[in-house]
């Protein structure tokens, strides 16, 4: 299949996870993709030189998304080096833990906001600058923003939650220009940052209806339909990707 020939896509924080995969997965259906990173510099330019030797056009940048220059400089430097951008995926994030009644590591508090929600709001915009008509941004979330579930997540939660509002928004305002925005609201994924094997694992297994994991793979197709031609009526929506946490 090659649903997305002659697409150029953006992956942020595309060099681990669910980001790779879905790097992978837009790659295999013909999309040319960047890939953003803030310190995976090896794995970044190792994917992109293996889509390269497949005939795929890749390329990878470095760039902070808890800084919204950088993140707009990186959607313009992709959109000039590749001479278009058709496809967003705001993957990047970080989680920081710690319950509101214990003492917290600010600093990292207002990082994750500054990542999760401004690098996202700063992608957005500066994609709708250069986007033409068929324009897809896809904002991975999480299911905790609508149910936390667990202990020590509500700074984490809330910053999802803001995204959906945020997609919701941008949704209304790109829409009459063809561009599409949506979030794929990703449950418990086996990452390496999210390890199946992991201490609280048992309990993310036990919380959802499948009792497992989801692979990067299959939050990495949703993402990919999203981008594709066949959700052209679609935005301003949430695709749940969560095992049934939610249901």
């Amino acid at each position: 299949m090659a649903g997305l020939n002659g697409k150029v896509a953006l992956v942020t924080g595309g060099a681990r996870g669910i980001g790779e995969a879905t790097v992978r997965a837009l790659a295999a259906e013909g999309a040319d993709v960047a890939i953003s990173y803030v310190s995976s510099a090896d794995r970044a330019e190792a994917l992109a030189g293996e889509l390269r030797s497949g005939g795929i056009r890749a390329a990878a940048y470095r760039a902070d998304q808890a800084d919204a220059k950088q993140v707009t400089e990186l959607v313009e430097a992709v959109a000039d080096d590749f001479g278009r951008l058709d496809i967003l995926v705001n993957n990047a994030g970080v989680l920081v833990g710690g319950r509101v009644d214990e003492e917290a590591d600010l600093e990292a508090v207002e990082r994750q906001l500054a990542v999760n929600v401004g690098g996202v709001a700063a992608g957005v915009r500066a994609a709708a600058r250069v986007m033409g008509e068929g324009g897809r941004i896809v904002t991975v979330g999480s299911n905790l923003s609508v149910r936390p579930g667990f202990a020590g997540v509500a700074d984490y939660a809330a910053t999802k939650a803001a995204i959906v509002a945020y997609s919701k928004g941008a949704a209304r305002d790109l829409a009459p220009r063809g561009i599409t925005v949506n979030v794929v609201r990703a449950g418990s994924v086996a990452t390496d940052m999210n390890r199946p094997d992991g201490p609280f694992a048992d309990v993310q297994r036990a919380a959802n209806a499948m009792g497992r994991f989801g692979r990067p793979e299959e939050v990495a197709a949703g993402i990919v339909f999203l981008a594709g031609a066949a959700a052209s009526f679609i935005t301003g929506a949430v695709l749940d990707i969560d095992g049934g946490y939610l249901s």
